[in-house]
Parts: structure tokens; sequence; C-alpha cells
């Protein structure tokens, strides 16, 4: 196992547009009441969390991902506030450990409930250009820890944001990809804009069992049918040993970052 920094936060990286440790947002001034929705700026639309901290709405319940904002460090509501949960930091007991053909992975050693916080995918945040280098420098050989979420925002605009915990990273790194993943990866706003890549219980989830997420990010498992042969660019896909019965056969992957380099911005 290659040496690496442990973080549990992001932290800036090349190419960066935010400092993810910088406080933008402002804070609610619930103090003689609770942080509820229609008193509450943190909570535009309905509650985020259910009464024992689980994420509501989540899997096949959830018509569209609503975007979901924590209480931050500006807010004078209380630290035990329902609306702080993933800016709690890990509270699972988990367990990282050699798998038998996907290399290191991570299993939990307690139940947990659908809906509740497991862990985050934190690394170093970067723009697009230095995602697309570091692709484009790995051999067959690297394992890819690079994420690219993109978010839907108002009219047509899509806002993106690559995370990458090859060198500072903490136990998400480890998280193997499944076609029908037990996690769900939500981007979770606390101080700023920069979202925190939190993944919640999509189902109830045993002591033992190893923890995945889809790394295309489609939570239904839509069939892979663009490209039926696995290939990327001529090259042939790693494969995918999730062992699912709607397994697509290959390990997803993100066109756009193995694309021509985009010219890095300088100015």
């Amino acid at each position: 196992m290659k040496k690496v920094k442990y973080s549990p936060d992001h932290v800036t990286g090349p190419g960066a547009d935010m400092d993810p440790s910088q406080i933008t947002f402002p804070g609610c001034v619930c103090v003689q009441t609770p942080c509820v929705p229609g008193t509450c700026s943190c909570l535009l639309h309905d509650k985020n969390y259910d009464d024992s901290l689980c994420l509501r709405d989540i899997g096949l319940e959830a018509k569209y991902a609503r975007p979901v904002f924590e209480c931050n460090a500006l807010c004078r509501c209380s630290p035990h506030c329902p609306n702080r949960v993933v800016q709690r930091g890990l509270q699972a007991h988990l367990q990282v450990f050699l798998t038998d053909r996907k290399g290191w992975g991570l299993r939990t050693l307690e139940l947990i409930p659908k809906g509740r916080f497991v862990c985050e995918y934190a690394g170093e945040v970067l723009g697009l250009s230095e995602a697309q280098r570091r692709i484009h420098s790995q051999t067959i050989h690297d394992s890819n820890y690079i994420i690219a979420v993109r978010e839907h925002v108002c009219k047509g605009q899509v806002m993106e944001t690559f995370v990458d915990p090859t060198h500072i990273g903490n136990l998400g790194r480890f998280l193997n990809h499944a076609c029908e993943p037990n996690l769900l990866m939500v981007p979770i706003r606390v101080d700023s804009m920069v979202p925190r890549l939190a993944l919640f219980a999509a189902r109830d989830i045993v002591p033992g069992e190893e923890l995945s997420y889809d790394y295309s990010g489609r939570f239904l498992n839509l069939a892979d049918t663009e490209d039926p042969e696995g290939l990327d660019h001529g090259k042939r896909r790693k494969p995918c040993y999730c062992g699912a019965r709607a397994c697509t056969a290959f390990l997803p992957y993100d066109s756009s970052l193995y694309g021509p380099l985009e010219e890095a911005d300088i100015s």
C-alpha cells in the first residue's frame, strides 16, 4: 500500500477555483428556536435528516437529488443541531481489508441503518486541466482514484468538482465500485459551494459487509449499452468484479477526462 497523507477533509489542489476550507456561507440565527424549514436560512425546502439523523428520501423514494445544506461554522445554532451530520465526521466502525480480486476494500464492523452517514470521499480538489493531466499520466497498472462530480443547476448549467485522494485523502479512497452498491454519494454543502462528497447507506448494511458505491453515479444501475465491448478509446477497460446479478462487466469511466488535454489557466 502506497503512503498517503491522511486528511478527513478536502484540500486545495492545482487548478482549484475555490479553497474548500474557506467559509463563504452566512450562518443562520437560530438561537431560541430549533433549525426547521421556514425559519432557518440553511433549510429552504425541507429537513435534510430525520429524527435518527438519517438522510431523508434516499434511493428509490427520491424523485430527484435536491440540494443539501448543513448548518455551518457561522451559524448560531447548537453544535448538536440535527442539521449537522456530515461535518461531525466518521462515526461508524470501519475496517480496511484486502479483497480477493479487487485489491484493498472497506467494510463495516457494525450494523449501519439505511440513510445513515458512513464516510466522505475526501482528497485534493482539482481543476479540470489538472485532473486530465493526472489521468493521462497514469499507466494501466495504476489505480484511478479521481472522481468527477457533475451537478445540474439552473438554466442548464453544470457545476463540476474533481477530487483526487491518490496522495492526500481519507478512508473513502478504499471504497470499491459495485453495480448494485450499498452506498449512495450525495454532495453536501457546509461552509462553501465546494461540496463534501458524503456517502450514505442506501439500505441496511450488516456487520462484515464490504462497502461500495457506483463510480458512475447511476444509483438505479441502468444497463451499460453504449460500450458492450468494454473499450475506452480503443483500449480495454478494467473488468468489474462486484459479482452483482446486474454487473455491467466493466468499471465505469469518464470519457471527458480521457479526451484532449485542456490548457491550464495560469492567469
